[in-house]
């Protein structure tokens, strides 16, 4: 199984900090849009690393054009000599259409054309030497194209397209016309079982492809440390993590398929009253057991393989909760699943 670790590092610091995770033995290095764009962190590590992927975990797709995204991820993946890894999500409606300023619609098959939209562009400028570029679709329209405006720079090919999904019908579109689906952490093993992965099964039918064909990454919640205070300070920091995501109403499948839907609308209701930190504590023991690794830094490798073995073939954790002497030997555990 490949691990990758996230850079979650301030942007002066990736020159130092990617080398390193590349060093312990990563396979990737993952940057996420929060409150950073997630591509100025992978094009400073692209320069200073040889090995590893380079994967947008997530970029938010309908916060910009799939022109403008083709363009990025081409450059990044030239630059990085074809080490790109680029993940996509839809984020929700209020953040799509209020905080970007930007058209929600049918978010699943909005998702599947943006996709094909971007593999078109690429083919236009790989294959057809920029010449011939006709997308036409529901939501987006890309039928201009000329050699002035087409990268040279072609030799390494289009990045990987992963999707992060929880839905069923958005883990049906990242079977069909993704490379991977990116799990949320939010999913547990048995809705990864029950869901998740049917629905990617009959995305993949569709597309005539093989499993073998398509990767599943799963990031997951970790509780663990060295000594019980650690323990205890992440075991609050995740409960919190849990609850915020709890919240979101499109994340409630999750909780219902557990039994656990009224604790959804307790940690709505207080969300809305900005009650961040006592959210948290709405968080008991059996919910937490089934989100997270919960245990000894040396027992997690084993601990996943029993929740998650057959399941996912990717994984991505700092393993920070573990002691800086133990980690290559943990990472080289979780490796060998």
């Amino acid at each position: 199984m490949k691990v990758d670790a996230g850079l979650v590092c301030a942007l002066g610091d990736v020159p130092r900090e990617a080398p390193r995770l590349e060093g312990i033995g990563f396979d990737g290095l993952l940057a996420a849009e929060t409150s950073h764009d997630p591509l100025f962190p992978l094009l400073l590590a692209a320069e200073h690393t040889e090995r590893v992927e380079l994967v947008t975990s997530i970029l938010v797709a309908f916060a910009r054009s799939p022109m403008t995204v083709a363009a990025q991820a081409h450059d990044l993946q030239s630059f990085s000599r074809g080490r790109l890894v680029l993940g996509l999500g839809s984020q929700i409606k209020p953040h799509i259409t209020k905080r970007f300023s930007m058209p929600w619609s049918k978010p699943a098959a909005r998702m599947r054309e943006y996709i094909l939209a971007l593999r078109a562009i690429w083919e236009c400028w790989y294959e057809n030497a920029g010449q011939g570029l006709d997308f036409r679709g529901e939501f987006y329209t890309h039928r201009l194209m000329t050699p002035m405006f087409t990268p040279q720079d072609v030799e390494h090919g289009a990045p990987r397209v992963w999707l992060a999904a929880v839905g069923p019908l958005m883990c049906e579109t990242a079977g069909e016309v993704a490379d991977g689906l990116i799990a949320h952490a939010f999913a547990t093993s048995r809705y990864l079982r029950e869901v998740t992965l049917p629905a990617v099964e009959r995305g993949l039918e569709r597309a005539g492809r093989a499993r073998d064909s398509f990767e599943v990454v799963y990031p997951g919640f970790v509780v663990s440390g060295s000594d019980e205070r650690e323990m205890q300070r992440r075991r609050t920091a995740v409960c919190k993590q849990i609850a915020f995501y709890g919240s979101t109403p499109a994340y409630r499948p999750v909780l219902e398929l557990h039994g656990w839907g009224e604790l959804q609308d307790e940690l709505n209701a207080m969300s809305k009253r900005g009650l961040w930190d006592e959210m948290g504590r709405q968080i008991d023991d059996d919910v937490l057991s089934e989100f997270a690794l919960v245990g000894a830094p040396e027992e997690i490798p084993d601990r996943f393989a029993e929740r998650f073995g057959g399941l996912v073939d990717r994984t991505s954790s700092a393993i920070d909760w573990a002691a800086e002497e133990h980690r290559g030997e943990i990472l080289a555990r979780l490796r060998s699943l």
